[in-house]
């Protein structure tokens, strides 16, 4: 934005010595002679916040200079506690005011001291908005601070649990190389914090060790096993939990999509019964109830006689989206395997509902390799093929092998909940 020709001549006429000034001074200079000159240009002081492109452009550097040397802050910061001017109206969305405003003026402090350009603060506030956002949906609160502040209430391990069980909802939705940036902009905000005494610990420290690495199909939780399966589904209470763990375990779906389940989205009265999604990561339009049919209707009929059930199978009265989140299905799921006395860690990790989806991939994975091994090898040997694949591959067709899949996957599932050391 070219600077005009009033603006500039205020800006050499008036302009203070910054440095020598306290807050106090600050507040009346800025409103002096940075004011006027923001009018000039068709800027409006009392709504609007001088970007840094426009103070350097305006001559107003040495004002940047004596806020970040002199009294160790930002202009958002110096507009938003001094000013009580806004923030840049970037919507992080989430409802709290302390940690939105901890976020920019981190990213103004890089601005400020490593260069950085736009294209390289909204990168970042991205990450750090997709990380704060999810956090907020599983652990259902949007203070990232409290849980790690020097004079905190919260033990530490729980402060540790809220940031991994985050990052562990964000492996399953986005790919391993965004998760690694994602992980290396929140782990420097959180540094920041505490290198800044805001906070007293970074509760990344240790976490890439549990998803990053040279084999990138590495994952950061593995599945659950028969056992534990069967411990869930013995330990379920009702048709709210029952249909909780053959959600996870039996269909694989994410804990989001479990959390927005609709009966509408539910074919029961097909010869094949599905899920049906309008949109789904990563993931078929279209999941088949192989296993826990009688689960979902039962959970159904439970609201039958409810003429103000809106059709969610994990409805929430209070929430504007009439159903549960995401991290209310995490919470359900950690009081249930507390209940069904799963070990505290497996393979060194805490139970969390990515591993029931992790079990389902692990069975439906082997399933075709099994088929082909056992059970096609025998025809194969009939028909005098030297190969098992070639006549799963061209001998079968697309209907057989998906129902012979079904059949089988039907009979793990099965093995798993009722009788595990099948």
């Amino acid at each position: 934005m070219p600077k005009s020709a009033d603006s500039d001549s205020l800006a050499d006429r008036d302009e203070p010595s910054w440095t020598l000034l306290d807050r106090e001074g600050l507040v009346d200079a800025y409103l002096d002679v940075i004011a006027p000159a923001m009018r000039a240009d068709g800027l409006d002081p009392e709504t609007e916040q001088p970007t840094y492109a426009w103070l350097n452009e305006h001559g107003f550097r040495r004002f940047i200079y004596a806020l970040q040397e002199y009294h160790d802050t930002t202009v958002t910061e110096f507009c938003e506690r001094d000013l009580g001017l806004g923030s840049d109206g970037f919507d992080w969305e989430i409802d709290h005011g302390d940690t939105t405003s901890a976020l920019e003026r981190y990213l103004d402090r890089q601005r400020q001291r490593k260069s950085w350009s736009d294209a390289t603060v909204d990168a970042h506030r991205s990450r750090l908005a997709r990380y704060v956002r999810t956090y907020a949906e599983i652990n259902d609160s949007a203070d990232l601070l409290s849980p790690v502040a020097r004079e905190s209430d919260v033990p530490a391990h729980e402060a540790v649990d809220a940031c991994w069980a985050t990052f562990d909802a964000l492996d399953a939705e986005v790919a391993r190389e965004t998760l690694r940036r994602i992980y290396i902009t929140v782990s420097d905000w959180y540094t920041t914090l505490v290198s800044r005494r805001e906070a007293a610990l970074n509760p990344t420290d240790g976490l890439d060790y549990n998803w990053s690495g040279d084999d990138a199909g590495t994952t950061s939780n593995p599945p659950l096993d028969s056992e534990h399966v069967a411990a869930l589904f013995a330990a379920a209470r009702d048709t709210r939990e029952r249909l909780l763990v053959v959600a996870l375990c039996g269909w694989g779906l994410r804990s989001g999509e479990v959390a927005a389940l609709h009966a509408d989205q539910l074919v029961l009265d097909d010869d094949a019964p599905r899920i049906e999604f309008r949109s789904r990561k990563n993931g078929p339009g279209s999941v088949a109830l192989i296993y826990g049919r009688d689960v979902a209707e039962a959970r159904i009929a439970e609201f039958a006689d409810d003429a103000e059930w809106n059709g969610h199978l994990f409805p929430s009265p209070r929430s504007s989206s009439g159903h549960r989140t995401g991290g209310t299905i995490r919470n359900w799921f950690a009081d249930l395997a507390d209940r069904a006395a799963l070990p505290e860690t497996i393979d060194g990790h805490r139970p969390v509902p990515q591993m029931a989806r992790r079990f389902w991939y692990d069975r439906y994975s082997s399933t075709v390799e099994e088929l082909v091994e056992h059970q096609i090898q025998e025809v194969a040997e009939e028909q005098g093929s030297a190969s098992a694949a070639v006549v799963w591959d061209d001998y079968l067709s697309e209907d057989r092998r998906r129902e012979l899949r079904r059949e089988f996957m039907r009979d793990k599932l099965a093995g798993a909940f009722e009788n595990p050391t099948a």
